[in-house]
């Protein structure tokens, strides 16, 4: 699942921030309780020198047992055979609190009398186990809210910071380049963003420039090319009239005359395109589609009678659609031709209207189309097909110039589409 930049961005600053929260606390507990050992061994050997300089020398045999009854944590036990200092942890039974606590435990040799006598002190750790937790706690509270003022703090500032290059990625993405953009990118004080921002409004600047132009030569070109291809034509089938032409010759002139009839074909429609992308037809008025089926299917049916085709409809009545008459006419036309040209010999058509979508079926190829380029301009499924591929391109413009949509289903060896109003 791909994740906006941001996100990515704050994602690693989180994982981060985990890592030094799990590092950090440890390290911070580890090295605080090494700490507080130091300073309880140093107060230790401070009780141990205090021991030896004002209490050792006047300290005899007979006194040690009134010693330790009057002193918990120094007393003055049996040599255990150490002859060196040893510092450890252990838990004695307090009576005061009747509760084992921990203590740090200082055994050093010491001689009394000339005898071997172990000297111990300790030191109560509850109340710096206490606050050594309590210090963990409050530093690792600390950095928590730390992070997480970071975390939302950073996600404002970037949110605000990327603000701009969203700008940008969303009017990339709405740009269309046969539809007419306006406004300006959100200036920002970042200079990369900045120069993005220049750079798309120049990309598109140019490249609507670019199309505009071509739209405006194909235009030129088909309206100029209409009057000598006319004449060429008419040219032909006065020649085609002629008595003393023989068959050779007959049948050279009726492939250039077919050529030519398909040569106006193109030219009609790569016009129709044009006008349609200039928003020549702007003229809307209230349109029965069922009428306009009805007028057609009069015409079309002698073309699929003579493929052997039969035509079945099912057209709800009083269909009114929002739209330009001459596409809605166009629009019509091009689904039967597409319905008989991609047909087969004693194929089927079957159309359906409906209030809110029309349907034209169709048999033909035993497989389903690809849809990947069914609309692009001079596409076709069949290359050897006698059409120009624009029949297609027509009908996708068509609707999307009334905001409608058009979909494709292959159900049944039943080739669809769907015009959904």
């Amino acid at each position: 699942m791909n994740k906006k930049l941001l996100q990515k961005t704050l994602n690693y600053y989180f994982i981060y921030a985990i890592i030094i929260l799990i590092t950090v606390g440890p390290a911070f507990y580890i090295v605080s309780n090494i700490l507080y050992e130091d300073d309880a061994n140093e107060d230790l050997y401070a009780i141990k020198k205090q021991f030896d300089n004002f209490t050792k020398e006047d300290l005899t045999i007979k006194d040690i047992t009134l010693w330790n009854k009057f002193n918990r944590n120094v007393t003055i036990e049996k040599f255990n055979g150490n002859q060196k200092d040893s510092i450890f942890d252990h838990s004695y039974y307090d009576a005061l609190n009747k509760d084992n606590e921990p203590f740090r435990v200082l055994n050093s040799p010491i001689k009394i009398e000339n005898k071997w006598f172990t000297f111990s002190a300790k030191i109560n750790m509850v109340e710096k186990e206490n606050l050594l937790g309590s210090t963990v706690f409050l530093f690792i509270s600390l950095l928590i809210l730390l992070i997480i003022g970071f975390f939302i703090i950073t996600k404002i500032i970037s949110k605000k910071l990327w603000q701009p290059f969203y700008a940008a990625l969303d009017k990339m993405e709405q740009f269309e380049i046969d539809k007419s953009t306006s406004g300006k990118l959100i200036e920002s004080t970042t200079e990369e963003f900045n120069r993005l921002n220049n750079a798309i409004d120049s990309l598109i600047h140019k490249n609507s420039s670019i199309y505009q132009s071509q739209r405006e030569f194909i235009e030129n070109a088909a309206h100029e090319l209409q009057t000598p291809i006319a004449i060429f034509k008419g040219k032909l089938e006065n020649i085609l009239q002629r008595k003393d032409l023989n068959s050779e010759q007959f049948k050279l002139i009726d492939d250039l005359n077919n050529t030519t009839t398909r040569l106006v074909k193109l030219n009609k429609n790569l016009l129709v395109l044009s006008k349609i992308d200039s928003n020549s037809y702007y003229e809307i008025e209230k349109i029965n589609l069922h009428e306009i089926i009805n007028n057609q299917l009069t015409f079309f049916s002698e073309q699929a009678l003579s493929k052997k085709i039969s035509i079945t409809t099912e057209l709800e009545e009083n269909v009114v659609v929002s739209s330009n008459h001459f596409l809605v006419e166009m629009l019509i036309s091009n689904l039967f031709l597409n319905t008989i040209n991609h047909n087969v010999l004693n194929g089927q058509i079957n159309i359906k209207l409906t209030n809110d979508r029309l349907l034209f079926s169709n048999t033909g190829a035993l497989l389903p189309l690809q849809t990947e380029k069914m609309f692009e301009r001079f596409s076709k499924s069949n290359p050897s097909s006698q059409g120009n591929g624009l029949g297609l391109s027509i009908i996708k413009k068509i609707v999307d110039t009334n905001h409608w949509a058009v979909n494709y289903y292959f159900i049944d060896r039943m080739h669809t589409f769907e015009i959904v109003f």
